[in-house]
């Protein structure tokens, strides 16, 4: 039989649970949101690394002490004794079709302490070597992630991107395998528009044509398979602003700053008024050094200009022309 007042005390203890778990709830949020001194109440509290301590920095109360340093015990003073100390390995990198994760048997034929090994041991090596290579790659799969993803490490040292690209363009090219997007198509268009992909989404003015150069198939093919997984994998691509590419031009034709800061000026003017639209970002900003060039004596060719943006001088004349009447310069 249930005591008449079991309810009640049932209620109670929910209600203290629920109390307790509150106050602790509170304590965790107090202590994380604590920036103010509790004595002076004015300073803020900071972190004191070096001795591990809570202190306010105006009247230097230890508000808490002993806390525990999850960095390294030693200390390093430049990036030689860093590497030295450091006894971890390289971090994970999208960019490997194994992200990193694997061990490598070394070439040199060399023991722990550096001695030459035997001669049976070099054919043991050779052997381990061979065994290694071909276990890391499991599955077609993984063979067509380890060829795809140095086709863009290749392309990519080439043209001279920085690694956050490779990264970007590793991740894009694992999407559009694991989404099945590679299927009729080739392993290097994919890579190559991931590529481009990567260029645009870390704002890095690369035109199509440049990285088509260093590709092993074709512009248009490279065009169709960029747009395709695009739209497939909705990517947010903002249009290209032709001023990205106005820096890089400028320096390889060896104009001054004035021409520089002029061309993005009249990239500018002409683009507030709907110039812009509909035009190759590359071809619109030569056109623009080409007429900055022109309004600060320090001419160029149309064949100067269009070699170095990888334009015809037909697209340079039609939007020179199209930019000195915007602009109504005679």
């Amino acid at each position: 039989m249930t005591p008449p007042n079991s309810n009640s005390t049932t209620e109670r203890t929910r209600v203290k649970e629920k109390t307790e778990t509150d106050e602790d709830n509170k304590t965790v949020e107090d202590e994380n949101n604590r920036h103010e001194c509790p004595e002076c109440e004015e300073g803020r509290v900071i972190k004191n690394e070096a001795k591990g301590e809570m202190v306010c920095e105006n009247c230097s109360l230890v508000v808490e002490d002993g806390q525990i340093d999850a960095g390294p015990e030693w200390r390093a003073f430049n990036s030689s004794e860093r590497d030295e100390k450091s006894r971890v390995g390289a971090p994970t990198t999208k960019s490997m079709h194994d992200k990193g994760l694997t061990t490598n048997i070394d070439w040199k034929n060399r023991d722990a302490s550096g001695r030459m090994i035997s001669p049976d041991k070099r054919s043991q090596m050779a052997r381990l070597r061979k065994w290694q290579e071909r276990i890391r790659t499991k599955d077609a799969g993984e063979r067509n992630l380890q060829f795809a993803l140095s086709e863009i490490d290749r392309m990519a040292s080439a043209i001279g991107l920085p690694q956050a690209v490779r990264e970007t363009a590793s991740v894009v090219y694992r999407r559009a395998l694991k989404d099945d997007l590679i299927r009729g198509r080739s392993i290097e268009g994919v890579a190559t528009a991931s590529l481009y992909a990567a260029c645009r989404q870390e704002s890095v003015p690369r035109s199509l044509e440049e990285i088509a150069k260093f590709s092993r198939v074709e512009r248009k093919e490279i065009g169709r398979t960029y747009r395709y997984m695009s739209q497939e994998l909705g990517l947010e691509l903002k249009p290209v602003d032709p001023q990205q590419y106005v820096p890089r031009f400028c320096s390889k034709l060896e104009v001054s700053e004035r021409v520089q800061q002029k061309a993005n000026e009249i990239i500018e003017e002409t683009a507030k008024k709907g110039l812009l639209s509909g035009k190759s970002p590359t071809g619109y900003a030569a056109a623009a050094i080409y007429a900055a060039a022109l309004l600060c004596n320090e001419k160029r060719t149309q064949k100067e200009v269009a070699e170095v943006a990888q334009v015809t001088e037909v697209t340079i004349r039609n939007r020179y022309q199209e930019q000195i009447e915007a602009l109504d310069i005679q």
